[in-house]
């Protein structure tokens, strides 16, 4: 339904919020008088009326019996008592995962698949982040189509001393952080001698833009990006985002585009040195986490670990674009796009959702780290396209 200052693409970062039985945890310091946004979700028609008649503004209604809407905070405490109603909670906020970056490309093997022309050409990837820089040289052949949740700007500054890119945003959903173009060049950058090569290189690249200029966005708007990619019908859902818990409404989203045969890959998070400390929305089971290596194949030390990590892939020092350039990030967010290209690449060959998740983790390499900290082994994007990394044509 009515969707608030809606654009075109994205980018994600993750703070929590609970998830799990209705709950309305975070409200509790606001007076019951006191606007509060909330995501709720329905049970039935009921409960859809019921969340319609106690709010004063409907952000949005998602096509998954659930929404997003501003009213008084004793509404939501009637709500959260109704019986047709799933859940309640605070409409909190997302962050980025960290960053640095293309050693990665060759030793996940990629550059095997590309010299063999495997190359995800046919496949669509959606970045959902801050976005992607609509031209740049090393992403402008791939980009598809965007859309943004939230809005591109670079003016104003940010807390905790994050700068916004400098960059134009010629499109809504342009990046106007750096975070999302980083990880759309891991995932797609193209093969045309210039700067970097990605995973794929003939993908289409889909900005999905859910987090802002400094780097965060809401529950409502991640979920609804997710969504969004879903009724398109894309191939692979890149989330580069994370928080130590989780939101109800993201939940849906995520299991609504599992059961339309997207891929789920997101980012384990940047928690450690920890035990079983995966974020959310990695954490989430019809999502793949992956973790963070450096170029020894060592872990690295600021990867989330526990036992939802399913495969891991490069994130230390990582070089991939930036608009107007190219710049070396670390995280999690980094290792992510690795897994999102090698996903494209069979994707484009056919592959269902639930058959690229067995091909990459069955034919992950194992380097010796323990399965809590890299799941099933290495990405190893010849192994998985079933190709040697000695077929070097």
């Amino acid at each position: 339904m009515a969707d608030h200052d809606l654009s075109r693409r994205g980018a994600l970062k993750t703070i929590g919020a609970a998830t799990g039985a209705a709950s309305v945890s975070g409200l509790a310091s606001a007076a019951p008088g006191e606007t509060v946004e909330v995501n709720v979700g329905f049970a039935n028609g009921a409960g859809a009326r019921a969340f319609r008649q106690k709010s004063d503004d409907v952000v949005r209604e998602f096509g998954f019996d659930a929404g997003t809407a501003q009213m008084p905070r004793a509404a939501a405490d009637a709500l959260e008592n109704n019986p047709n109603i799933r859940y309640v909670e605070e409409n909190g906020t997302m962050e980025a995962l960290g960053e640095t970056q293309p050693y990665g490309i060759d030793r996940v093997d990629a550059d095997v698949t590309r010299a063999n022309g495997v190359t995800g050409a046919g496949a669509d990837i959606a970045i959902i982040d801050t976005g992607i820089d609509s031209d740049h040289p090393d992403l402008q052949a791939n980009i598809g189509a965007g859309k943004s949740f939230t809005t591109c700007s670079t003016k104003g500054g940010c807390r905790f001393g994050v700068k916004p890119a400098d960059n134009t945003c010629n499109e809504s959903w342009d990046d106007d952080n750096e975070h999302g173009t980083h990880c759309a060049g891991t995932a797609d950058a193209a093969a045309n001698t210039e700067g970097v090569v990605g995973v794929s290189t003939e993908a289409t690249l889909h900005a999905v833009k859910v987090l802002g200029k400094c780097g965060s966005g809401s529950f409502s708007d991640i979920a609804a990006g997710i969504e969004y990619v879903a009724n398109q019908g894309w191939d692979v859902a890149s989330m580069s985002l994370g928080g130590s818990s989780g939101s109800s409404a993201m939940k849906d989203a995520v299991s609504f585009a599992a059961s339309e045969g997207v891929f789920l890959v997101a980012a384990a998070g940047n928690s450690g040195p920890c035990t079983d400390c995966v974020g959310y929305p990695g954490a989430y089971p019809e999502v793949v986490a992956v973790g963070a290596t450096d170029s020894t194949d060592s872990l690295a030390d600021f990867s989330s670990t526990g036992p939802e990590v399913e495969i891991a892939a490069p994130g230390v020092n990582t070089l991939s674009t930036i608009p107007g350039g190219y710049a070396e990030f670390s995280g999690t967010s980094m290792a992510c796009p690795h897994v999102a290209g090698a996903a494209g690449i069979l994707m484009a060959n056919g592959a269902s959702a639930s058959q690229v998740r067995d091909t990459l983790t069955s034919t992950a390499e194992d380097i010796g780290l323990a399965s809590n900290e890299s799941g099933n082994g290495l990405l190893d994007a010849a192994a998985a396209a079933g190709l040697d990394s000695s077929d070097s044509t």
